[in-house]
Order: C-alpha cells, then sequence, then structure tokens
C-alpha cells in the first residue's frame, strides 16, 4: 500500500479533517461512561450530591465542624462561607431553605475557585469522617450529641481524627463521595430543602450532557464516513484511470507479459479491495488506536484495580487472531491467483464460444469453469469459515471479561472499594478497549489482502513500456512522404531462442503496393506489425520518410498510418462513430467515399438508420465480411500515407475482392499513398508493384509477379497451388 501514497496527496485536506473528527468522536465517546457513572453514582446513589461540601449548612452544623477542626482549618472554612440571617435573608433565599425562617444558615460563597472547592472538600471530609468516629464512640458508651464537648475533652480530639484519616485512606474515592454525601443530604433535610427536585436536576443536566455526546459522536462518525467514502472513490478512480491508461500504451511485448484476465482483475478486482482497505483504514485503523489508548488511560485512573483483566483478555486475543491470521494469510495470495484464472477462463469461453458450440464441446468448458470455480470456492468457504469461527469467539471472550469484572467488581462493592456505577463505567472501558484491539486485529488480516492486490495494481503501473518515446525526438522528411525502407531487419520474439524475421532489407515507395505473401508462419503479420512499432526490431533499421521509426514519437508515426487488422475490430457504438474513430472531423463526402471504396456503401444504404445503425460490442451484429469492408472503410477515410492491409481482404469474395483493389489503386495514385498488402490469395497481389515472398522468416523473392514466376520457386508453388494455367492466363 505504501507505493500508492502519491495517491493521496490530493486528499490530505480530507484526511486531516478524518483524524479530527475521529479524535471528537474518540472524546465524546471516551465521555459517555463518565456521565453513566455520574448519574449511577451522584444521581441516583448520592441524590445528585457531587462532593462533601456543603452548598447550605446550619448554624449549629458548622459550630460542630468548627469546634472539631484546626485553626487553618477553621479559618478556611469561615472564609468559604456568608452567614445568612433570617431578618437578611431574601424570599428566594427562604423558599430554597425553609429552615433559614427560623435560624441562621451558612452559604457557600458562589465565586470560589476549583482549587480552593477541592481543598474545602478535603477539609470538610475530614470532618465528617472525624465527627462519625465521635458519634459511634459516644453511642457504645450510650451518651448523647449533647454531651459531645464533655466527650471530647476527655478522650482528646486527636485520636479521633487520626482513626477518621485512616479510615480515609483504606476506602475508596467513590466510597468517601458516597459517605460525605449522606451527611450533606441529611444536611438539607434538616435545611428543609427540596431533595428530590436536586436529585432530578442533576440527572436531567447529565442526560443531556450524555445525549450531547451521543449525538455528537454519531455526526462525527457519518462526517467520517463522507470523507472516508471520498477519499478512497477518488485514489481508486485515478488508479483504474491510471491502469487504463497505461494498458492502453502497453506494447505487444508488455500484453505478452499480463493477460487479458489478470488486467481485467487488476483494474476491477484489485482496486475494489484497496478501495475497501482505504475507508477501513481511515475510518477504523486510525480510530481504534485513539479509542484504544483514551480508554486504557481511564481504566488506568479509575480505582477499580481490575486492569489484569482486560491485560488478560487482551493477550488471548492477539493469540487467537494472530493463528488464525497465519493460517488465512496464504490462502488470500491464492485467492487472486484463482480469480484471475476464472476471468481467464471465462474470458476465452466468450471469445470461443462459436467454435466450442461447433465442436459440441460446451462440457469441456463448462468442466474447466467448475475447476475453476471450485478452486476459489475453496478458499473462499477456508478463509470465510475462519473469519466466521474468530467472531463467537471474540463475543465469547468479551461476554466472559465482562463476567469477570462483574464477579471481582462485586467483591470491591461490597467492601465499599467502589460504587456500582463506577463498575458500569470500567466494564464500557474495557470494551472500548478491547474492541479497539479487536478492530486492529480484523483489519490486519484484510489490510494484507488489500496489499495484495495494490501490489499487483503497482506491478502493471510500474511496468516499462518496451516501445520507448526518444528523448530528443526527430521529424519526418517531407521530401520522402510515405516512403518505408526497411534496412537489414531481424526481429525475434521477446524470450524466444530464434529470430523469427531475418535479414529483411527492401523499399516501398510512395504510390505504389508493396505486398507480401509466403505460408502460414513465415512472418508476413510481424513484418507489417513493425512499421507502427507494435514491436521494436532486435537488429537492422526501419525508416519511414527517411528517419528512423525509434527517433520519432510513436503517435506521430501512427498519424501517418492507416492500419486494418487481420481480424476486423469494430467498436461499440455507430457504424459513423467506428469511422470517425480515425477522423473525427470526417464530413458526410468523406464518409460515403471510403464506405464506396471499401465496397461498403451498398449494405450500409440498405441499413434502417444508414450510418447511424448501432453497432454492438466487437461488431457481433454484422457479418464478418461486413466488418472488414467497414474496418478498411475507417482507414481509408483517414487518407494517411501509409496503408496496412494485414490479411485484411480474406473475409471478401473475389469479386468484392477485384472490385475493392480496383478503386483502392485509384485512390492510391490520386494521393501517392504507400500500400503494404499481407495477402494469402495470389489474385489479391498479382498485380502488386512490388511482392516480397517470405519463408520460415527469410526473404526469399522479391520483384513483380512476372519476375517472381521465372526467378522464385516458392512463389511458383504458391501460385501453382491456388491457381490453374488458364486461370493464370486470364488474371
Amino acid at each position: 500500500m505504501s507505493k500508492l501514497f502519491r495517491y493521496f496527496k490530493p486528499y490530505i485536506g480530507s484526511i486531516l479533517c478524518i483524524v479530527v473528527l475521529l479524535f471528537g468522536q474518540a472524546y465524546c465517546e471516551l465521555n459517555l461512561p463518565d456521565t453513566m457513572q455520574n448519574i449511577v453514582n451522584v444521581g441516583i446513589q448520592n441524590q445528585g450530591i457531587t462532593n462533601g461540601v456543603y452548598q447550605r449548612i446550619s448554624e449549629k452544623s458548622m459550630q460542630g465542624y468548627l469546634f472539631l477542626a484546626d485553626d487553618d482549618v477553621k479559618e478556611d472554612i469561615l472564609d468559604a462561607y456568608t452567614l445568612v440571617s433570617p431578618d437578611d435573608a431574601s424570599s428566594k433565599q427562604i423558599k430554597e431553605v425553609p429552615a433559614l425562617e427560623n435560624e441562621p444558615v451558612y452559604f457557600l460563597d458562589t465565586d470560589l475557585s476549583k482549587e480552593k472547592l477541592d481543598h474545602l472538600d478535603q477539609d470538610l471530609t475530614q470532618l465528617q469522617m472525624t465527627f462519625a468516629m465521635v458519634m459511634q464512640a459516644m453511642q457504645k458508651e450510650g451518651l448523647s450529641q449533647e454531651q459531645l464537648v464533655p466527650f471530647l475533652r476527655q478522650n482528646g480530639m486527636e485520636t479521633f481524627k487520626e482513626q477518621a484519616h485512616a479510615q480515609i485512606e483504606s476506602l475508596g474515592e467513590s466510597t468517601i463521595a458516597t459517605m460525605s454525601a449522606q451527611f450533606v443530604s441529611a444536611e438539607y433535610e434538616n435545611l428543609g430543602m427540596d431533595m428530590a427536585h436536586l436529585q432530578q436536576n442533576y440527572i436531567l443536566q447529565s442526560g443531556l450532557f450524555m445525549l450531547a455526546y451521543a449525538l455528537s459522536s454519531g455526526i462525527c462518525a457519518i462526517f467520517v464516513g463522507y470523507f472516508a467514502s471520498r477519499v478512497a472513490a477518488g485514489v481508486s478512480y485515478h488508479l483504474r484511470n491510471d491502469v487504463f491508461q497505461k494498458v492502453t500504451y502497453f506494447s505487444n511485448e508488455n500484453f505478452g507479459t499480463f493477460n487479458t484476465g489478470t488486467l481485467i482483475t487488476r483494474t476491477t478486482n484489485d482496486i475494489q479491495q484497496i478501495q475497501m482497505a482505504i475507508i477501513m483504514i481511515l475510518r477504523i485503523v486510525i480510530y481504534a488506536p485513539i479509542i484504544g489508548i483514551g480508554a486504557l488511560l481511564h481504566v488506568l485512573q479509575s480505582e477499580a484495580g481490575m486492569t489484569w483483566i482486560i491485560a488478560l483478555c487482551v493477550v488471548v486475543i492477539l493469540s487467537i487472531v494472530t493463528s488464525v491470521f497465519a493460517v488465512v494469510m496464504p490462502k488470500f495470495k491464492k485467492m487472486q491467483k484463482f480469480t484471475d484464472k476464472l476471468n481467464s477462463v471465462v474470458q476465452e469461453l466468450l471469445d470461443g464460444i462459436l467454435v466450442i458450440r461447433a465442436f459440441n464441446n460446451e462440457t469441456v468448458e463448462q468442466e474447466k469453469f467448475e475447476k475453476a470455480n471450485l478452486d476459489i470456492t475453496k478458499v473462499s468457504l477456508f478463509t470465510t469459515r475462519a473469519m466466521a469461527l474468530l467472531m463467537p469467539l471474540m463475543m465469547f471472550l468479551m461476554n466472559g471479561t465482562t463476567l469477570l469484572i462483574l464477579w471481582v467488581g462485586a467483591g470491591q462493592v461490597d467492601n465499599g472499594m467502589i460504587q456500582v456505577g463506577s463498575i458500569m463505567a470500567f466494564m464500557q472501558y474495557a470494551m472500548q478497549v478491547i474492541m479497539a484491539f479487536l478492530m486492529i486485529t480484523m483489519i490486519a488480516i484484510m489490510i494484507p489482502r488489500a496489499n495484495v492486490s495494490a501490489l499487483r495494481v503497482y506491478e502493471v503501473l510500474q511496468t516499462k513500456n518496451t516501445i520507448l518515446e526518444p528523448e530528443q525526438p526527430m521529424n519526418f522528411d517531407i521530401a520522402k512522404r510515405g516512403e518505408v525502407e526497411f534496412d537489414h531487419v531481424s526481429f525475434r520474439y521477446p524470450g524466444a531462442d530464434e529470430d523469427v524475421l531475418t535479414d529483411i532489407s527492401f523499399t516501398a515507395h510512395p504510390g505504389e503496393v508493396t505486398a507480401f505473401i509466403g505460408s502460414t508462419g513465415s512472418g508476413k503479420s510481424t513484418l507489417v506489425n513493425l512499421v507502427p512499432r507494435f514491436y521494436d526490431v532486435s537488429s537492422g533499421s526501419i525508416r519511414v520518410d527517411g528517419v528512423d521509426i525509434r527517433k520519432v514519437n510513436a503517435s506521430k508515426l501512427r498519424d501517418r498510418i492507416g492500419y486494418v487488422p487481420q481480424k476486423g475490430v469494430l467498436l461499440a457504438g455507430t457504424i459513423e462513430s467506428n469511422l470517425k474513430y480515425a477522423k473525427p472531423d470526417a464530413d458526410s463526402l468523406e464518409i460515403d467515399e471510403a464506405l464506396a471504396i471499401a465496397q461498403a456503401k451498398e449494405f450500409v444504404d440498405t441499413k434502417p438508420k444508414g450510418i447511424k445503425e448501432p453497432i454492438a460490442q466487437q461488431g457481433t451484429n454484422v457479418s464478418g465480411g461486413q466488418k472488414q469492408r467497414l474496418s478498411i472503410a475507417r482507414a481509408l477515410i483517414r487518407k494517411p500515407e501509409i496503408y496496412i492491409f494485414d490479411d485484411s481482404f480474406s473475409a471478401l469474395d473475389y469479386k468484392t475482392d477485384a472490385k475493392l483493389r480496383q478503386q483502392l489503386h485509384t485512390s492510391i495514385q490520386d494521393t501517392k499513398s504507400t500500400v503494404l498488402l499481407v495477402a494469402q490469395r495470389v489474385s489479391t497481389i498479382l498485380h502488386a508493384n512490388q511482392i516480397i515472398v517470405l519463408d520460415e522468416g527469410k526473404m526469399v523473392g522479391k520483384g513483380t509477379h512476372e519476375e517472381l514466376m521465372k526467378t522464385c520457386s516458392v512463389y511458383q508453388e504458391i501460385v501453382l497451388s491456388q491457381m490453374n494455367g488458364k486461370e493464370l492466363e486470364n488474371a
């Protein structure tokens, strides 16, 4: 995947937005357990009282605490409160604290800093616990609260303070907060305050915060999904474009390296795998560490003391996933290869369907397909079953972890070390940590498969075209328009042991027809395919208009050529769009002229829509002869310097062939174009200005028909095998 990082550059802004949104989502998700814990611990158990600091306290209770306090603590407490007498109280204050009608009440100052509030909370908690110890001791001796002062003078306060401090140190923070809340709650009830209203306000406020966090998390997730999809789709779009563009300019040698099936798989299935991986990386791989580390920090800061449970669960998860990973990963590599094979089998079946039906071999092809299909099915079933087994195991571990946390936490709640809300929050944070590890491990299985796909796509993108453009391209010599010269040309296919063509030399002049004939496999098509640089020569050189074709831009070279392949190729569209493929700005007169020369106008005019008649993909709705004539017309409409007809008249009857050659001869005389003509039929090349006879890749004859009949035995054999004496005389 790292090899494709350059495709992410246009989307850096979107990726940064995703990261920011993921931090926002994690922040909201991490605050949900804390808010829920507060609702349970504070809102339900502590009746909405957050700490041991009294917001309102009676003068009598205050005097009791001041009696127990040291001088510095006493001073801090008095500085934090303001005494309000019944005469000075407002109606709002009396409504809030009904006892204020009969006795003075201390009100906490609203402008205290958080630091002072925390310090005051510690002081009051110490005093509350000391008071509880004193009252417990007095109850044992059967003394009443009015005897508090004599009892303390007799027994001393320091002992009780030390006992209170030790008790606070031994209990958890949440338990101490609950005990402090009980003192505060009892005081509020004595003052006549509405505790139900206080509790409801706290729960409602906390619930609104919880709802806000949930909504914010959902909004962040929606935007993350939007940006992630946008980045993944954009990267895939550019990848497909680049792969298609790269393949478009592949040479024939490059196509020998990658078959059609694997190129289709790499352009579709492999890039789809990359797109899915990008979405998962942006939505999960980045998010999992954020939420996992955040939840782990909350777990470590909690007082539950059950971190070992999470560590144990994570170790078990990693062990299981690593084992599955080791077994499944090799199968993913096989899956992509089997997909290539399946595509190749299907493509071969569709391309050769007529031959398959003609020989009644549908069963044979079905067996090939079934084998390829079975191979990929077996691998897919294995990987799917392995992944399906993984999920129940993970759920079992998560549920087991929950039970273990409840079992250990119940003991701590019973010992007064922790509250129920804290256990609930710890469970949620534990699940977040475990889910983060689970997400990362699940993605760790998906990403290697995508990495295999990325390497396959990168292999196509990094493949060097064997037809190289010159660094300093030359220009054609205008004075030699259409001249083609082979100078001691030899050629062998990449990886072959011997030459296909050996030491070929000739010159094709403008306004003339140079024909090539020979037995099957003699190298005729290979020779003419060297002119448009579908391959480069192994030795020697080919010059067009006086310039070595390797020293000019391939596009400028091919602009001078009208090429008609051995097999007529039409593209999906209309007759008109296929003809204009060679010359987009061709007018109706040029189209009619090309169709007339190619002997195609007659059948085109019989079509209901004429040149607007639709052409199916690969031209399946026209006959072989019609397809070939339209291919010839497409080349003619361009009026190039050089025509290459690679056995392009093979599907034509003799009469049509003769008419086409006659009109083509008139046309090239007018345009002074060079014609390179490959043919199997002698009748097609009888009147060529120059005939090249090939035999096993070697040029064994060159000249006109009359000259070759006298000097070339190979040519004589070909002619006599096709024509008798009378036919030859008539020709």
